[in-house]
């Protein structure tokens, strides 16, 4: 396991954090009505993983069902993290979005697995028969 610690940022940088994340555990990409919207590239891992540097008052919270709160700036409106509790992958799980990590070497991005989650089928532990579009 090759932990890192990243520094994560929204676009006007008013929310910033640090967080310690393996990518090469697995990345993820799913298909479900939500992570389509936005484009979800994300890595999952534990939330004392993350740790919100500045910021809290300056977050918003969209929860559409009790599993996941999507956290995003109310000012630039850039998706941060999810955070929630799922049992099926180990219960109190915090989710970064890979695009807000500023320090993020793109090599090591392409070298990360990516599974694939094919939420939109409620199959979420098994890929859509079609990825290419993720």
């Amino acid at each position: 396991m090759a932990t890192t610690t990243y520094h994560g940022s929204c676009h006007c940088q008013r929310v910033t954090f640090e967080a310690d994340l393996d990518l090469s555990s697995g990345t993820g990409k799913c298909n479900c009505t939500y992570c389509w919207k936005i484009r979800n590239w994300s890595v999952i891992g534990k939330p004392e993983q993350l740790r919100l540097l500045t910021g809290k008052d300056d977050l918003s919270d969209y929860t559409k069902s009790e599993y996941g709160h999507h956290m995003f700036c109310k000012h630039c409106g850039v998706q941060l993290y999810t955070w929630g509790h799922l049992p099926q992958i180990g219960g109190d799980y915090v989710s970064v979005m890979l695009a807000t990590l500023d320090d993020l070497d793109p090599a090591a991005l392409m070298e990360a697995p990516v599974r694939h989650s094919d939420g939109r089928a409620n199959n979420w532990m098994n890929p859509p028969a079609e990825i290419r579009h993720l």
